[in-house]
């Protein structure tokens, strides 16, 4: 089978690779084929006018499908690919509210857990800005705010954030949470977070997850600094 497209991305930056690994896992839930574009350089292949006439701000993650359609952003691209396949009325939605609360989550995994969870990220784990301590505890609380969302949202074992089946909500939301395991999710949070530990866990048992994040881990103790 033909790839279905290819996905412009680059190691090495925690968004983009989050981003480009969300699209995979709603890629092979329609069981498409989209691998990582093998001749993308960052800082010269988006540079290119070529590039640039396709994705006009030079950013990645970036979507080029075999039929030249092209978009960009995380969330659009795992909406077009979550779309583009068998599973699509299960992972977007059969009906209008379904679809809003599946959008509401996937918003919510944009602006209340990547946004919080990146400066820590860049802080303490890839250590490419200096440590800022009010910065970085304004982040933690304002993460910590948010999971407690995702804790009632699944309590009682409730396995999926939007009804019974597998959405693009549990894509969006679980991609920033476990690349958070690395650095910050760590056992403290797990003992306050018993509801969304085992969501987490539930969902990192699926093999379209586990082919793409690998076996889930987590530390012990947040790093900082």
């Amino acid at each position: 089978m033909a790839p279905f497209g290819k996905i412009y991305s680059y190691p090495g930056n925690w968004r983009v690779q989050r981003a480009s690994t969300l699209a995979q896992v709603a890629a092979a839930l329609n069981g498409l084929d989209v691998p990582l574009a093998d001749d993308f350089a960052m800082g010269k292949t988006n540079r290119t006018p070529e590039f640039l006439a396709k994705f006009p701000l030079g950013k990645v993650p970036a979507l080029e499908c075999a039929d030249g359609f092209c978009v960009a952003e995380a969330a659009a691209i795992c909406s077009y690919l979550a779309g583009s396949g068998p599973a699509a009325q299960q992972l977007l939605g059969a009906d209008v509210q379904t679809q809003a609360r599946i959008t509401e989550w996937s918003f919510f995994s944009e602006n209340e857990l990547a946004a919080n969870i990146m400066p820590p990220a860049v802080m303490c784990f890839l250590k490419l800005v200096p440590y800022d301590e009010k910065r970085y505890e304004m982040h933690v609380a304002n993460l910590t705010r948010a999971l407690k969302k995702i804790e009632v949202s699944v309590q009682g074992g409730k396995k999926y954030l939007v009804g019974s089946q597998l959405t693009l909500a549990d894509i969006m939301v679980a991609g920033p949470l476990f690349a958070s395991m690395a650095f910050l999710y760590d056992s403290e949070m797990k003992k306050e977070l018993p509801e969304t530990t085992r969501y987490l866990q539930s969902l990192s048992e699926l093999e379209e997850f586990k082919s793409v994040f690998g076996e889930l881990k987590s530390i012990e103790t947040r790093i900082r600094q």
